[in-house]
């Protein structure tokens, strides 16, 4: 009887921790915008083709993650592409998994081998020209190793925007962390949150990579066409959130476990 006790307390035990480590960290609302099955809640815009047209299934799923592939394509011909979620957000923290195929297109260029990102602040798609090759937004870089280049991971792009670093305004166009690239096909964890006063901060793996803030639109537009964007806001510059999208650079990715996690 008395080790029928102990076995039922254990097993009491074993059951609690478990139901603790399902609950949302100190009550963290996380919600996930990917249901591991579809791409519900996902549109495609690829250059050269109407918003919703998924291109050759450019994006599809499988395994529990969204899949990058050109499997089906004859050869890249530089048709960027972005994965847009449906709704726009303000203040956040994004979090997700993603991997690198070691294989890519011959025709990708050699800067978008192992190049993807997640674009935020990102005009609504519905605004992209058919042949714009990246949205209006901040990109979250993400790099793996490429042969020849020294290369850094969870850098930040702004086709069509500049953000603020160090107290200076910031006109570059790409700027890198000091986090080296690891080498692909393997799975990493990237996190991006943007804070309610507009700080943005980048992680890999739970490291800190690089830190900007006070987003806004580049008013002469020199690497995306931010000017009409500019024109609609009434010449306001600064910008207050934005759309959410996936990269397709030219070489096939995964992303799996997108959850977000909305900030007041």
């Amino acid at each position: 009887m008395q080790t029928w006790t102990r076995l039922v307390a254990v097993a009491a035990i074993a059951l609690a921790a478990n139901a603790c480590q399902s609950m949302p960290q100190g009550g963290e609302n996380w919600r996930p915008l990917f249901d591991g099955k579809t791409l519900d809640g996902w549109t495609p815009k690829i250059r050269g083709f109407p918003l919703g047209e998924n291109y050759r299934d450019t994006f599809s799923v499988k395994d529990g993650a969204i899949v990058v592939s050109y499997d089906k394509y004859d050869q890249f011909g530089e048709r960027f592409g972005h994965l847009f979620y449906k709704a726009p957000f303000q203040a956040y923290r994004l979090r997700f998994e993603y991997r690198f195929s070691t294989a890519h297109p011959a025709d990708t260029p050699n800067w978008a081998i192992a190049n993807s990102g997640v674009m935020i602040y990102g005009q609504d798609p519905k605004t992209m020209a058919v042949d714009d090759s990246f949205p209006v937004s901040v990109e979250a870089q993400i790099l793996g190793q490429a042969p020849g280049q020294a290369r850094f991971n969870s850098n930040m792009c702004s086709p069509g925007t500049h953000v603020v670093m160090n107290g200076q305004l910031e006109k570059t166009h790409c700027i890198n962390s000091i986090n080296p690239a690891g080498p692909n096909g393997v799975w990493y964890q990237f996190e991006v949150e943007v804070s309610p006063s507009g700080v943005v901060t980048q992680k890999v793996n739970g490291q800190t990579t690089i830190t900007y803030s006070d987003v806004q639109f580049d008013p002469e537009g020199k690497m995306a066409n931010s000017k009409p964007l500019v024109a609609a806001a009434g010449g306001k510059l600064k910008l207050d959130g934005g759309t959410i999208s996936l990269q397709s650079e030219g070489n096939p990715i995964e992303f799996r476990k997108i959850e977000i996690l909305e900030l007041h």
